[in-house]
């Protein structure tokens, strides 16, 4: 008997992330694309939205929204990669968490299932949640911290969290910091979406860096959110993002106090230490470039001390750690496969 491969099913085909879960899948060895699908894009061939997968991807064309249903329903064994707008993908990805006895799984990359409370997501998001009785079954985090299986769907909280939160765990964790953590973080324009902004404008972009939305940006009290669970003592966030004039990539310092002194060294050996069952997550006293990581599901972190002053410096690729990369790293966890599978990819290096 032929070897039979997960078949995949990508929701929000024609954005930059669900583009580069599609490029990550068509080299994995056990996830099959089965159906990518896109409101706008339906009966056009998938190159065309992405001509660097021409090739790979065959002559593949773009499902429509409504095909999902029926092809969720005709698997019972199924990957499903969400990659819908925020606030849009609730009312889609909801009713397929909600159906039971298959092995079905759903990693979820929009901000819709982030927040366990219906409240919660309101208060930060400043609308209804349109499936609010599917929230119990997700569970928000990251496969580099959170051991096991915690929950049967994933929602994967996204790449500025993603790089600020694995700065902070093992500080955290270990309770060595004071618990007030200051982030300054710049990402690329990709993180913006596929749809042109005034923001995403390559004139205005090209060149330049400026804060947006500072001290009250959403993926505030998401990062506080993640790190509270790790602490017994309280836990605040005070978060800057940037815009940064380049395409891809979250480069976040941040700025805390320690409770004791310690060396780089012994920072250096703690975070090794807590990071030792993640494949992924590199950890030394040079400061990291975003190059080393572009392309890949790394996230490097460097280290920096003055008395009792700590800086911490973490780079992902925003599009693949910070999202598509993530969300296939949960994926083999909740298929028991390899967490590295289809992930070990070399860097681009000069993007």
């Amino acid at each position: 008997m032929p070897h039979r491969r997960i078949p995949a099913l990508v929701l929000g085909g024609s954005g930059y992330v669900a583009g580069e879960t599609i490029r990550l899948l068509l080299s994995h060895p056990e996830f099959e694309i089965g159906l990518v699908t896109s409101g706008s894009h339906a009966g056009k061939r998938i190159d065309d939205a992405f001509p660097h997968l021409t090739g790979p991807i065959g002559s593949q064309t773009f499902g429509s929204p409504q095909q999902a249903e029926s092809y969720f329903k005709a698997n019972k064994r199924i990957a499903v990669f969400a990659a819908l707008p925020h606030g849009e993908g609730a009312a889609i990805v909801g009713p397929m968490a909600a159906l039971s006895g298959k092995d079905a799984h759903i990693v979820d990359m929009s901000a819709d299932f982030r927040f366990s409370d219906p409240k919660a997501y309101h208060d930060v998001y400043g609308a209804p949640h349109r499936a609010p009785g599917a929230l119990k079954l997700f569970h928000c985090g990251l496969p580099d911290i959170d051991q096991g299986l915690p929950s049967k769907h994933i929602s994967h909280p996204g790449c500025f969290v993603t790089a600020t939160t694995l700065a902070c765990a093992p500080l955290v964790d270990r309770d060595l910091a004071n618990g007030s953590f200051y982030v300054s973080a710049i990402t690329g324009s990709t993180g913006s979406g596929a749809t042109p902004k005034p923001t995403t404008h390559h004139p205005t972009r090209n060149g330049a860096v400026w804060a947006y939305e500072p001290l009250r940006h959403r993926h505030g009290p998401e990062i506080a959110m993640l790190l509270r669970r790790m602490s017994t003592e309280p836990v605040s966030v005070a978060f800057i993002p940037h815009s940064g004039p380049f395409s891809r990539g979250i480069h976040a310092t941040v700025f805390t106090r320690l409770r004791r002194a310690a060396t780089v060294a012994t920072l250096v050996d703690v975070y090794a230490d807590f990071y030792r069952q993640s494949p992924f997550v590199r950890v030394s006293e040079k400061m990291p470039s975003l190059r080393e990581v572009a392309g890949t599901n790394r996230c490097h972190i460097g280290i920096a001390v003055e008395g009792l002053d700590v800086a911490i410096t973490s780079v992902i690729d925003n599009l693949v750690k910070g999202a598509a990369g993530g969300a296939v790293q949960w994926m083999n966890r909740q298929f028991e496969l390899d967490e590295s599978a289809g992930l070990e990819m070399p860097g681009v290096g000069w993007a």
